[in-house]
Order: structure tokens, then sequence, then C-alpha cells
């Protein structure tokens, strides 16, 4: 008995302690804080840690603000029709992730990072959608957008390389061996015969070849770096001079990463021209409009979901929001650190979550009361309670998760949605009831075990039904 107790204030503790890093997570940037009292003025300032990492030489620091989409952060929509007509029907599909994965690459160096990039097919029209949240400048990006993909072969400088570490690669990669994608005739990805690991295979045209030689002759020995969009992809070092035109780039591959650096050269080699057609710009203040609005639904439906909660279960129901309030901190993290890109449609999914969390206590609630009736001791009864709802809670929540992951789509299906906002609603909703289930059948379970140890006379009207 005396280690279940040990074990259930372990637990306790772990959930306050999980609780206080989500507080900490969810502190705005800095926090004023005043106190004017008598003869006590005390004033300060508390500032949100910053969370970085550092791996080897490298920091990384994460960011902690809410992303938001372009219906609450405002921002652009970009509509193209995408020319798939010089592009054999074989190569289609290649091609348009190619193009996808440019995109993406122009899109981060603009400085978008929570972009929605889709690509569809209406009435036999290729189109591509670009939402760019919190943009600005629209003409800016259409031209960033719309530039052709520039690939590039440039060979390494081992003065600048063996000098400094700190050296950027365009520094570490100077000289301009004259080869770009219009010399690459495609690159495909191949298997080793002799380690069974998969390679990119290139293949260039007469111009290319012969370039290619004289590069794999100067640079022998040495590195050369393959540049997309001033991006560096990959720098393998030069073995032998190559003069048929075919070379092979290895390493640490497997089919994925190969199969992605062979799409990301073809970009260079197979450009797919787009045609901008439509150009849509959301104001913030919409956006500022639908945050407002939905943080002060969440606020009434909590405010109304605990009022009800207290009022037909007396503590359990304040057991059960205090879990309730555990249960929003911690998906606001998760949120954070995840990052989820929250959209209008994705508030609506949290908010419905919180009503199905809350939900789980009161089916383990009223199994607790069938077996009180029967006369079972409180202690057995929050057990059973807990145990017989289980398979309901379960089954219920199964088919509700189901229902979001088709509405997220994660392998993008073309017969599935494929639309951000519903996708946005999807994840929230998912998220928030895999936590749900969490604190309610953890959490709950926990603060009402150590309730039961600290207060042995619980008041629970059974008679109510």
């Amino acid at each position: 008995m005396s280690q279940i107790k040990s074990r259930t204030m372990k637990i306790f503790w772990t959930i306050m302690g999980i609780t206080l890093v989500c507080l900490v997570i969810n502190m705005p940037t800095t926090l004023p804080i005043k106190i004017h009292f008598g003869k006590i003025n005390w004033e300060h300032t508390l500032y949100r840690p910053q969370f970085n990492y550092k791996i080897g030489s490298n920091t990384i620091t994460k960011d902690l603000n809410l992303k938001y989409g372009l219906d609450l952060a405002g921002g652009a929509e970009l509509s193209y029709d995408i020319d798939t007509t010089k592009v054999k029907k074989e190569d289609l599909p290649s091609a348009l992730d190619a193009l996808k994965g440019n995109i993406e690459r122009r899109v981060n160096l603009f400085g978008v990072s929570e972009a929605n990039i889709q690509l569809s097919n209406q009435g036999g029209q290729n189109r591509m959608i670009v939402e760019l949240p919190g943009v600005e400048n629209v003409s800016d990006a259409i031209s960033l957008l719309g530039q052709t993909a520039q690939l590039s072969f440039r060979g390494e400088d081992q003065k600048v390389t063996s000098s400094t570490a700190s050296a950027t690669f365009k520094e570490a990669f100077p000289f301009d061996t004259g080869i770009n994608g219009s010399n690459l005739v495609k690159s495909q990805v191949e298997i080793n015969p002799n380690n069974g690991e998969p390679e990119v295979a290139l293949e260039f045209d007469e111009k290319g070849t012969k370039l290619f030689e004289k590069a794999t002759k100067d640079f022998l020995n040495k590195r050369i770096g393959i540049f997309l969009d001033d991006q560096i992809i990959t720098y393998p070092t030069v073995g032998v001079v190559i003069t048929d035109g075919r070379a092979v780039i290895n390493g640490s591959f497997d089919a994925k990463t190969a199969k992605a650096l062979s799409a990301q050269l073809n970009a260079g080699a197979l450009p797919l021209p787009i045609k901008l057609i439509q150009q849509t710009q959301i104001g913030a203040t919409l956006g500022k409009d639908s945050i407002n609005k939905g943080i002060f639904a969440g606020v009434v439906g909590l405010i109304l979901i605990s009022l009800f909660m207290v009022g037909n279960y007396g503590k359990l129901g304040l057991i059960a929001d205090i879990g309730l309030l555990i249960y929003g901190l911690i998906t606001l993290s998760l949120y954070r650190l995840i990052p989820v890109t929250l959209t209008f449609p994705g508030i609506v999914g949290f908010i419905l979550s919180v009503g199905m969390a809350v939900d789980s206590n009161i089916l383990i609630f009223e199994r607790m009361r069938e077996e009180l009736r029967k006369g079972k001791p409180w202690n057995i009864a929050m057990e059973l309670g807990f145990t017989h709802a289980w398979s309901s809670i379960k089954d219920a929540n199964a088919c509700t998760i189901i229902t979001g992951l088709i509405l997220f789509n994660p392998f993008n299906w073309s017969f599935l949605n494929t639309s951000g906002m519903v996708r946005g609603f999807a994840i929230t909703l998912v998220l928030g009831i895999l936590l749900g289930i969490f604190t309610g059948v953890f959490v709950t379970r926990n603060l009402l075990r150590v309730l039961a140890k600290t207060n042995k006379d619980i008041n629970f009207d059974v008679k109510k039904a």
C-alpha cells in the first residue's frame, strides 16, 4: 500500500512539474509586475526564457511564439497556372514535386516559414496555390516566386576552407564551372550494386559533358558544390576525371533523401513555367478580429463548462476543471513547440476538443455514481468508475480520431481533402482529443487519488442522476 501511495505522489509531482514548464512556455515574452501597497513599491519585469539548443558548434534557437495562418495573420494568396506542355507524361509527377520544392525554398528565402503550398488539377489544368501569412509586399513575393530555377556547380577554394571554419558556402565555393541546369539532361536514383545503397546519377548534354570533364580535372581531389537557387544541396569530393558526362553522387543517402535530391536537381533541368492568374491580399485587421472572436468564444465556453462541472459534481467537478486547465496549458505548449499553424478553423477544432475532453470526465463520474449506489466504498468506486468508463472513452474518441486523420490527409492522397483550412481544423482536433484522453484518464485520476488520500470525507451526492 505504501508503494502505491508513493507512486501516486511521484506521478502527482510529475504532473505539477509539467504544468509549471507549460506555464513558463506560455507566459508572455515580457511580463511587468507592479506592487504598490502602503510603503511597498516594487516593480519588476519577468522575461520568458529563451530555449536554445547547442549541437556541436551550432546553436539552435526555438521560437515559442504562436504561428498564425493566412486568415488570422493576414497576408497574400497567389494562384498560378502551371505549364506542363513541354514535360513528358511520365516525368510530370517528379517535375511537379520538384517545382513545389523550389517554391518552398524560395518562400523560406523570403522569410515566410509557415506558408501553405498546394498543387491541384482543375479541369485538366495544373494549378498551384501559395498562401503567404504575414506578407505585406506582395509584389516582391511575386517577383521571387516567378524566377527561373538556377542550378550551378562551383569549385572549392581550399585556402578558404582550410583557413577558417566559419566561411559561408559561397565563400568556400567561389569558382563557377560554367555548368548550370540547362546542361543537365536528367537526374535519377540508382542502387549501387556493390553495397546496395541508393545514389543519385547525373547525365549531362554535350556541352555539359565537356564542362564537367574540365571541372573534374581542375578540382580533382577537391569538392564541387552543387547549388540550387543559391542554396547548397551537396558538395561531393571529386575522385576521378569524368569524361562521359555521367556522374554519381553517393554518401549517407536513404531512398527518401536520394529521391528528394534527384527531384531538386531535376528542378533545374525540367523547369515548369508558372503564370500568376490571381492574387488576393487579406488585411491583418480581419485576422485580429477573428482571433479576438475566437478567444472570446473559447473563454465563454470554458467558463460555462467549468460552472456546469462544479454545479453538477461539486468537488469532483472542481478537480475536473483543474485537469481541464492543465489540458489547455499542455495543448498550447505543443502548439508552440511543434509548431502548429493556427487558423480560425483550427481554433474551432481546439474549442470542440475541450468539450470532448470534459465528456471523458462526465462518463467517469457517472460510472462512479453507479458504483456508489451499489454501496461500494468511495476509493473502490473511483477506480471502478475509471475502469468501466475507459472502453466507452476509447471507442468514442477512436472514431473521431479516424475522422480527423481523414480530414488531415497526412499522405496527401488526391481523392481526400487538401485544403489547408480543413487540415488546420483536423490537426488541432486530433491533438486535442489525444491530450483530452491523457488528462481525463491519467491527470484527473491521479488528482482524485491524491484528494482521496488527503481527504477521506468527500461529499458526492449519489442521488443526483
